[in-house]
Parts: structure tokens; C-alpha cells; sequence
């Protein structure tokens, strides 16, 4: 049986039923749990339709199924739906289609995904993260203390709001995704990008530079106030910001108010829908000529990730860790992007990491190996006779994996399942209180996440109670305490 999804799908929904037995319109958290119910009965629908937009009872994702070390980034997540603005250049008008067009799930519901995700990366691949402020703001509150690492995408009116993005910085924002578009203001209300009317974009950027976070920042060339001098005039103005540029053609998906305009004015070239990939004209646009459209895309690349942009664009960061960054991803990544779209395509993903990524680990473990040495009292206290430090480290390894506690002292730590805790914990007696360690003032210092402690709040440099432990000191129910 073959069943289609997506947005091609939802877009064109009479080509796909020529070569599917059933489709999905829209969303599938309320019609793919139909759809099974229907085909344990034989007589599935041709077509399901979204009518019901909620993420509340959503089950969580099967995560053992996937095959991670066949991705470059294993730990995306997802924790809204659509945005709450309407670019007529995006799919969202077409896709959400019968029923809101962006809602978000619960927030315990997220932060509960989170945990669930090891390592400390994360990429949030939700189109506006900061789309509901009252969310994000809780999210954020809650992933204080998970010593995550993370990227996703946003909007310059997010990013000038003041508190959120300090939030997001201090719960572990290393990079946006920022769709700015155009230079021009009469692109942006041609194209109803009305959040970016009358913003300072160097604010912006400014502000995301100042909390060290890297900025994605996003240009549509192609628009109908743009010329054969845009491609110049954006690329310079995005090297002088310190930015990573990215510069895809105004393309116009089907079914967007985009694609119906330039429909009406014929101005559509082809239907092959294999070249709507942003990186061919498939329209004529307005000021210049389809073949300028493509040399110019092509040329803006060329220009922007030229060793001396790169430099140029590194060097307006105010610090070496910032200058570093930016190396780093317009050199390593960026500029060799088509060896990394072979070494994804023949699944060496894992096998093929960066040098500057191996050294920076290695400069981490290296650190916090020291550290570990200078502490003088142990991470955990049993009511045992008095140990020496490499044996109470020892007696420490049956709970706390060792690469976890040479990587940054995240202690991700005491042991993956709860049972495994409950059976240590009535071997040994031990109180385990305090989850992770934050460097401050040249020493270690205990940040408790127990409920009554808010998260990342400095506490005395105490380690353990020497008491019998009670239920609270774990939750064998549903799992360990939420860690770091």
C-alpha cells in the first residue's frame, strides 16, 4: 500500500492520487490514528483531511527507530506547529488549510521530549520557536539547567522583544535561523512580511551577537522591487553585519498566494517540480531576467563564502570565541557544503566529523578533567569509612558514566533507568541531591533541581546530607528527576 504526505501532497492532492493509494491533507496527528483504524477494518479512505489541530495527547516519538548515525543533526525536535504570520511566499497559508495555522504543544509535553534526547545538541526545527511569547518564555524557564546546546528559528520582531531572547541564550541559544528577506520595505509588504516593516535589523543583530548567539540570517533575492543590484548590495551589507548568509530565489510554491498572483500575471515558466528548490527561476521575475536571477543567486554565494568574506565577516565580532564560531561554520561547513551533501548521501555522517570539533572536545574533557582533580570533596558521599579520591571516584562509576562526566561535568549522569537507580540506591544508601555543576568564581558550585530550588540558583558549596534517603530523593515512577 502506498501513502503519501506532506506539503507536496497537500499542495497538489489530485497528481499525488495518481500514484498513491491514500492521501493526507495538512497535519496527521488527528487523521493518521483514522487511518489506522480504518485499515484494520481493509477499506482505508483515498483521502484524510486535518480538521483537528491539537498536539495535546500526541504520543511521544519512537526515537528508538531512528537510525542516528545516519544524520548530521539526530536530535531535532518539534514542539509547535505552522507561525503565526502569513508570508504569501510560504507554504503555511496552503498546508494548515481548514484549522489553525500554528499552535504549540504543552509545554511539560516539550520539555519532557528534551530530556528524553541524549547528548547536549538540539536543533528546534519549528518555523517561528518565539512564535507564542507566553510559550517560549516557559519553555525557556524550564530548560534552565538541562546544559543544552541548541539552534532553531525566529523573526527580527522576536528578537527585539525584550526578555525572551535572554531567556533562550541562558537556557543554551547558540544560533537563529532569521528570515530578514530583503533590504527593500516595498518587498515586504508586496510579500505581507509585515513583522519586518519598520525594524532595525542591525538592533538585531546586535543584540543576538551581544548574548554570543550566531546569526543565520536568510535573503530572498527575486522579489519584484529587486534588480540585477541586489545581489551586490545584500551580500555586502551581510558581511558588514558578521552574519551567515543565505540566499535562495523568491520561489512560489503552489497553492500560495505568491504562486496564484504570478499565476494571473503568466508569469509562471515551468511545472517541474523538481526545480522548485530555491535555487531555479522558475518564474520571470519582474526587474531582470530569469538567467540574471540564477547567475546572480550563484554569484552571491560565490562572493559571500570567499575566504576573504569569511575573514572580513568574523573579524566584526567583538571576541576570539565569537571570530572562532564563525570560522567554523562559514569554513567548515558552508564553504564545503557539497562535501558534506556526499558524505551525507553515502551515510558516513558519523564516521566523518569535522577536525575542529574533535580538538574542541577534547580541550573540554582536557579542562574538566582538571577540575575534577582540584575538587576536594566527592560528588557523591556514601556513609562509608573515608576513601581517597580516586576511590571514591570509582565507587562512583556504577552510576555515572565516565565520557558524560569528562563532557563539561553535565552529569547526564546517574544511570538511564529509573530501576537501575531504585536498586543502587538500596544497595548503597547513598543521597544523591545535587544533578549538576556550574563553573563560577574559579570553582565548582552545586545548582539543585529539585522543586523547591529554581533552576541554575547558586547554592553553598554543599555536596551530599549524611541521612537514610526518603521517596523524594527519587522518582522510580516515571524516571529520574529531570537532569542536566
Amino acid at each position: 500500500m502506498c501513502v503519501w504526505v506532506g506539503c507536496h501532497v497537500t499542495s497538489l492532492p489530485e497528481e499525488a492520487l495518481q500514484h498513491a493509494d491514500t492521501i493526507f491533507l495538512g497535519p496527521g496527528e488527528d487523521t493518521w490514528p483514522a487511518f489506522l483504524a480504518d485499515l484494520r477494518t481493509w477499506f482505508p479512505k483515498k483521502v484524510y483531511r486535518s480538521t483537528i489541530r491539537t498536539l495535546v495527547g500526541t504520543p511521544p516519538i519512537r526515537r528508538d527507530l531512528i537510525k542516528r548515525n545516519l544524520y548530521l543533526v539526530p536530535n531535532s525536535i518539534v514542539v509547535s506547529r505552522g507561525c503565526p504570520h502569513a508570508c504569501d511566499f510560504c507554504y503555511k497559508e496552503s498546508f494548515f488549510q481548514g484549522g489553525k495555522s500554528f499552535y504549540t504543544q504543552a509545554v511539560d509535553d516539550a520539555l519532557a521530549e528534551i530530556a528524553r534526547l541524549p547528548g547536549r545538541h538540539l536543533y528546534f526545527l519549528d518555523d517561528h520557536l518565539f512564535g507564542n511569547a507566553r510559550f517560549a518564555a516557559a519553555l525557556f524557564d524550564g530548560m534552565r539547567g538541562m546544559g543544552r546546546m541548541w539552534q532553531a528559528a525566529g523573526t527580527v520582531q522576536a528578537v527585539l522583544r525584550t526578555g525572551l531572547l535572554e531567556k533562550a541564550s541562558a537556557c543554551g541559544l547558540r544560533s537563529l535561523f532569521v528570515g530578514f528577506e530583503t533590504l527593500s520595505a516595498s518587498n515586504l509588504r508586496a510579500h505581507h512580511k509585515s513583522q519586518n516593516l519598520d525594524r532595525d535589523y542591525s538592533a538585531a543583530i546586535r543584540r543576538l551577537h551581544d548574548l554570543g548567539i550566531m546569526v543565520n540570517a536568510s535573503f530572498v533575492v527575486g522579489m519584484d522591487d529587486d534588480d540585477e543590484t541586489v545581489f551586490e548590495r545584500t551580500v555586502e551589507w551581510a558581511i558588514r553585519q558578521g552574519v551567515n548568509g543565505h540566499f535562495p530565489h523568491s520561489h512560489s510554491l503552489p497553492r500560495t498566494n505568491l504562486h496564484a498572483r504570478i499565476q494571473a500575471e503568466r508569469r509562471i515558466t515551468t511545472t517541474n517540480w523538481d526545480l522548485y528548490d530555491t535555487r531555479h527561476a522558475v518564474f520571470q521575475p519582474a526587474k531582470m531576467s530569469a538567467e540574471a536571477l540564477e547567475a546572480g543567486y550563484r554569484g552571491a554565494y560565490r562572493e559571500f563564502y570567499q575566504w576573504s568574506s569569511i575573514l572580513q565577516g568574523a573579524w566584526t565580532k567583538p571576541d576570539r570565541a565569537g571570530r572562532l564560531r564563525h570560522l567554523a561554520y562559514a569554513g567548515g561547513w558552508k564553504k564545503f557544503e557539497p562535501l558534506w551533501d556526499w558524505v551525507i548521501r553515502l551515510h558516513r555522517v558519523s564516521n566523518f566529523l569535522p577536525c575542529w570539533s574533535l580538538f574542541w572536545r577534547d580541550m573540554e574533557r582536557k579542562r574538566c578533567r582538571q577540575t575534577f582533580a582540584r575538587l576536594s570533596e566527592p560528588i557523591i558521599t556514601a556513609q562509608q569509612p573515608p576513601q581517597s579520591n580516586e576511590s571514591r571516584y570509582r565507587s562512583a562509576l556504577s552510576v555515572i558514566r565516565i565520557n558524560q562526566l569528562f563532557n563539561c561535568f553535565d552529569l547526564s549522569l546517574i544511570a538511564d533507568q529509573a530501576d537501575s537507580i531504585a536498586r543502587f540506591k538500596h544497595r548503597h544508601r547513598f543521597r544523591i541531591r545535587h544533578q549538576s555543576l556550574i563553573a563560577q568564581d574559579g570553582y565548582h558550585r552545586c545548582a539543585s533541581l529539585r522543586p523547591q530550588v529554581r533552576a541554575g540558583q547558586r547554592l553553598p558549596h554543599e555536596r551530599v546530607t549524611r541521612r537514610q534517603p526518603d521517596p523524594g530523593d527519587f522518582d522510580c515512577a516515571g524516571g529520574v528527576h529531570q537532569i542536566v
